[in-house]
C-alpha cells in the first residue's frame, strides 16, 4: 500500500464516489475480469474457473446529505458492494473515493482513521458486546478514539437520547428486545459523529412492526441530523421509504439509479419492473412527498450512470 493518501478532484457536494469497482473472489481475478469483458458470461466464469464475481464494473456518486439505498435480492452482490467502501473487503479493481480521498491508497494507519472518524456502520445482527453495558457499547468507539471517560459518557448518553434509550444505560445487551438492541448499534455508529453512516440490512431481521418503527426513526433522524447514507436491503418497500435515490443490483450489476418516484413509474428493465408492479404509485408519490416535505427537497432527480 501507498504511504501516503492522495486527494483526487471531486464534483462538489459529493461525499463517497466508486468508478468502476469490481470484487472478484478466486486466484486470478484479473483474468476473470479480462474474460467478461471480451462477452462471457458470469455463469461461463463460474462454471470454468470456480470464481465468483460478486461485484461487476459499478460506479455511482453520492452526495453530501443523501440517503442512497442499494436493493437488490440476495447474492446480487449489495452487501459486498458495501464492505468495499471503507476497505472490509478488498476491492479487486476500480477506484473508491471518500470526499475525494482515495480509500485503496490509504495505508492501514489512514484507513483506521478513516474508520474511526469519517464513517460508521451499522449491521443486521447487531454487533453488541454482551459483556459490556448499553452505555459502555455506545461509547466504545469514542473509547477507542481515546476520548476520556466523562465525555465519552456524555455523549453515549446524548445519542441513547436521540435513539429513544434514556435509562436503559446500565442494562446488558441480553436483556434487550431485537429491536431495542438495534437502536444501540444504531447509537454507537451516531456517537462518534460521522459524516458517513453505512448500513447493511439493520432491520431485516426485526419483526414488521418493530422494523417499520425503526425505518420511521431513521427518517427522523436523517432530517435532524443530515448524514450521509447508504443504506443495503433486500426489501423494494424498505428502499422506496428511506431512499433519496434507490440502485437495484442484479448479479453485481446496476440495472437502474434513480428516485423512488422514477424507478415506479419509469422501470428501466422488466427485472426492475418486476418489484413495482405491486406498489401503488399514488401511494409511493404521496409518501414520499409527505417525508421529505419537512427537509424542502425536491422530488425530482437525476440518474446516476451505473
Amino acid at each position: 500500500m501507498k504511504k501516503r493518501v492522495r486527494s483526487a478532484p471531486t464534483s462538489s457536494g459529493v461525499a463517497v464516489s466508486c468508478r468502476n469497482l469490481w470484487k472478484v473472489f478466486g486466484a486470478k481475478p484479473q483474468r476473470v475480469i479480462a474474460e467478461l469483458e471480451a462477452g462471457r458470461s458470469k455463469g461461463q466464469v463460474l462454471a470454468d474457473t470456480g470464481h465468483v464475481v460478486a461485484v461487476r464494473n459499478v460506479s455511482f456518486d453520492v452526495k453530501a446529505g443523501e440517503t442512497f439505498v442499494v436493493m437488490g435480492l440476495s447474492g446480487s452482490g449489495k452487501s459486498t458492494l458495501l464492505r468495499c467502501i471503507p476497505r472490509l473487503i478488498e476491492p479487486t479493481q476500480g477506484q473508491i473515493l471518500i470526499d475525494g480521498q482515495e480509500v485503496e491508497g490509504m495505508d492501514q494507519r489512514d484507513l483506521r482513521d478513516l474508520r474511526r472518524h469519517k464513517l460508521s456502520m451499522v449491521f443486521q445482527h447487531f454487533g453488541l458486546f454482551p459483556h459490556r453495558r448499553v452505555l459502555d457499547n455506545v461509547a466504545y468507539g469514542l473509547e477507542i478514539q481515546g476520548v476520556p471517560k466523562a465525555k465519552r459518557y456524555a455523549r453515549a448518553r446524548e445519542v441513547l437520547a436521540m435513539v429513544n434509550l434514556e435509562g436503559w444505560e446500565n442494562h446488558y445487551p441480553g436483556q434487550l428486545s431485537g429491536g431495542m438492541q438495534q437502536r444501540v448499534g444504531l447509537a454507537r455508529a451516531l456517537a462518534v459523529d460521522p459524516a458517513i453512516l453505512l448500513f447493511d440490512e439493520p432491520f431485516s431481521a426485526l419483526d414488521p412492526l418493530i422494523r417499520r418503527e425503526m425505518q420511521d426513526e431513521l427518517l427522523d433522524l436523517e432530517v435532524r441530523m443530515g448524514k450521509t447514507m447508504i443504506f443495503i436491503t433486500h426489501d423494494f418497500a424498505e428502499a422506496i421509504k428511506l431512499g433519496d435515490r434507490i440502485a437495484i443490483m442484479k448479479d453485481g450489476e446496476f440495472v437502474q439509479v434513480d428516485t423512488p418516484e422514477r424507478v415506479v413509474l419509469h422501470p428501466a428493465t422488466p427485472y426492475v419492473a418486476e418489484f413495482t408492479q405491486d406498489v401503488p404509485k399514488s401511494k409511493v408519490l404521496t409518501a414520499r412527498t409527505i417525508m421529505r416535505a419537512i427537509e424542502g427537497r425536491p422530488l425530482g432527480g437525476t440518474p446516476v450512470a451505473a
